[in-house]
């Protein structure tokens, strides 16, 4: 999956597969997690958001399923 880097004090990068529906965010101190079922719509809202990590928050974080990679 081809990640894309972000300005985020939370999330260094993120990137999405459509077939899927998957958006996978890597931290800034190395982890990375994959959410399922998630809208194209929310990954680019999330990667043009002033506020990435205010973002995923508020609408990625408790909403869908994920997994640590």
């Amino acid at each position: 999956m081809e990640m894309i880097t972000i300005s985020s004090s939370n999330i260094a990068a993120v990137g999405y597969d459509e077939d899927s529906q998957t958006l996978q965010v890597e931290f800034n101190n190395g982890t990375r997690y994959q959410y399922f079922d998630v809208p194209e719509q929310v990954f680019i809202e999330l990667k043009n958001a002033g506020s990435p990590g205010g973002y995923f928050a508020s609408s990625v974080k408790g909403v869908y399923r994920f997994s640590r990679v």
